[in-house]
């Protein structure tokens, strides 16, 4: 049986600040932060990822003594530990709901990163490390979160240093839809690694002509070059692939290319390149595309021009008037149509997401690729579902207070459980479902979700409950994304 641990709180942030103290004594944690860090007010969301992590089992034997370390037991003293956080963007651009939808909370970010201290001790190291969308303004973001907080505790505190590391190579600024600035970043500061999966990704033999794939800028020429002729290949982070343990902390949203976003698609954050990841193929599904649904002509037309557009603006010409043309559709059409792949049709998008699992969990430190039957690198997930996001997922979703932190060391039976809690289908979801049936594709030793053991702690509660995955209802389904409504719903009855 595969184990999930599942923690019920209080569904908000209130009354948390940066750099979110516990505001409660554990006995693990007195040696790494001092009798004094225990001051201020209670963190429901710190005891919240506590009680996760316990009831995933780590550490079973010690815990409530000042000896339990839970990541000690996924990584020893010495260790490199990343934390992989959401931060895809730092606003959301519906009036009637917040930020906190949108990526992890900072309080989720620092019980982590206290426990990741507490496993590597002196001789180890913790950095965050994030590749948000590439029109998210870094500093901004990282005031939101509160991270020169969270920096300048450990450092002025504890004496220790916690690294934060923007991995693009680049931020853009976006005007009407068309990029009219580029800059140049850092990038990350140990490089990055060119990964091919070659025969094991899951663009081989799906029959996708790899000419038709577009990626997150407008040139789509080294999507499909980087996927052509037996490549299939991705630059990651080498700050990620070089850790000893990543801890991924995905946000519980909907999504417009694969459903949900949950643990499988955060991974998208590790890239040092994103328009190496195809997001769709363009044109309908008549045409060997999945870029949007049916024939119809405006959808067609919409389509060719896009693709004149990026020829475009591709050589830095026409931007003004791509912009012209991209405020008059919105004015005539506004948002309510189907386009880029965001859609239940979407081919392309899930596979992506499945060959970025298998890199981070099958890539040795050479970047060569084994067959998948053990993984060579350990991975953590905590996942944040406090304010969770429905609808226009994951840039601008609506607020759910849903009030839970789940916690497990296989991605798939960790969304399959956070599906559960949505009132979603898995069987409707390639990116989980095909995984689970098809070796070829697998990610992890998942096949049947009757394999999965939920271990819950209900909210002001100590000890876990043991379920099923079939017994964890949701409290109301969620509002998919408008192209994902009516597919990806669990059936009634």
């Amino acid at each position: 049986m595969i184990r999930v641990g599942l923690a019920h709180t209080q569904p908000d942030y209130a009354g948390l600040s940066a750099p979110y103290g516990p505001g409660k004594t554990f006995p693990e944690l007195a040696g790494l932060l001092g009798t004094d860090s225990f001051a201020g007010p209670a963190n429901h969301v710190y005891a919240a990822v506590r009680s996760a992590l316990h009831a995933l089992g780590l550490d079973a034997e010690r815990f409530g003594s000042a000896d339990w370390n839970p990541l000690g037991a996924l990584a020893p003293r010495g260790s490199r530990i990343v934390l992989k956080p959401n931060f895809i963007r730092h606003w959301n651009p519906v009036e009637k709901a917040s930020i906190e939808s949108v990526i992890t909370h900072g309080s989720i970010v620092r019980a982590m990163a206290d426990y990741a201290f507490l496993a590597a001790g002196n001789d180890g190291s913790v950095a965050i490390a994030e590749a948000p969308q590439h029109d998210c303004q870094w500093d901004r973001m990282a005031e939101i979160v509160g991270l020169p907080e969270l920096v300048a505790f450990y450092d002025q505190e504890l004496g220790l240093e916690l690294e934060v590391i923007d991995l693009r190579r680049e931020e853009v600024t976006y005007r009407d839809g068309v990029i009219v600035e580029r800059r140049e970043r850092p990038g990350d500061p140990a490089g990055y690694r060119l990964v091919d999966l070659a025969g094991m990704s899951a663009f081989a033999n799906s029959g996708l002509d790899p000419q038709r794939f577009r990626g997150a800028d407008y040139d789509p020429g080294p999507t499909s070059h980087h996927h052509t002729d037996g490549r299939n290949e991705y630059l990651l982070s080498e700050t990620v692939l070089s850790a000893d343990l990543v801890v991924n902390l995905p946000k519980l949203k909907t999504h417009k290319k694969t459903g949900v976003t949950l643990a499988l698609k955060n991974l998208v954050g590790i890239n040092g390149d994103k328009n190496l990841l195809p997001h769709h193929c363009v044109g309908s599904p008549d045409q060997g595309g999945d870029e949007f649904p049916g024939a119809a002509a405006v959808d067609r037309v919409r389509s060719f021009a896009t693709e004149v557009a990026r020829a475009l603006l591709k050589r830095g010409i026409g931007t003004q008037l791509v912009r012209w043309v991209r405020r008059a559709e919105n004015a005539a059409r506004g948002d309510d149509f189907i386009r880029s792949g965001n859609w239940h049709g979407n081919r392309t998008t899930w596979r992506m997401c499945v060959d970025l699992n298998r890199c981070l969990y099958y890539s040795d430190a050479q970047g060569a690729h084994f067959d998948a039957s053990a993984p060579v690198r350990t991975v953590l997930t905590v996942l944040d579902g406090i304010v969770a996001g429905e609808g226009e997922g994951p840039l601008a979703p609506l607020d759910v207070p849903l009030g839970v932190v789940l916690a497990a060391t296989d991605p798939v039976a960790l969304d399959l459980v956070a599906l559960r809690l949505m009132g979603f289908d898995e069987q409707r979801i390639p990116k989980v479902c095909e995984p689970m049936r098809d070796d070829t594709l697998r990610i992890t030793s998942v096949r049947d979700a009757r394999e999965v053991r939920v271990h819950e702690v209900a909210r002001h509660a100590s000890d876990a409950s043991v379920r099923r995955l079939d017994e964890i209802d949701a409290p109301r389904t969620f509002a998919a994304h408008p192209g994902w409504r009516t597919h990806i719903e669990r059936m009634q009855g």
